[in-house]
């Protein structure tokens, strides 16, 4: 079941996006994205990521605990979006791994 947001004033979720802002189609309020406590996360090329969307690495990266490295091109697949300096959260190679979002390009 998928999360929605509401309008603080009227309580509906026909919502318009306004890029930084949301909109409510109904009663015409707007509010800021940060303060209704979603998370914006923006990859290497400045667009918008989103729950579930495929990533690819741009650029090689140590593995800490662990000798080796996750090669530029690698899929990310069906991420999560966490709050922290490190805000993808995905599967690589059948481990859970804490990405941060200037190293991937949506997919």
């Amino acid at each position: 079941m998928e999360d929605t947001t509401a309008c603080p004033i009227c309580t509906m979720t026909d919502l318009l996006d306004g890029g930084d802002y949301h909109e409510c189609a109904t009663c015409g309020h707007e509010w800021d994205k940060a303060e209704s406590g979603e998370v914006v996360v923006l990859d290497a090329n400045g667009k918008e990521l989103n729950k579930g969307d495929d990533v690819t690495l741009v650029k090689d990266l140590k593995i800490n605990g662990k000798s080796g490295r996750l090669k530029a091109g690698t899929k990310i697949k069906g991420i999560n979006l966490v709050d922290g300096d490190h805000p993808i959260d995905g599967k690589v190679e059948g481990r859970s791994m804490l990405i941060k979002a200037e190293f991937v390009k949506l997919a």
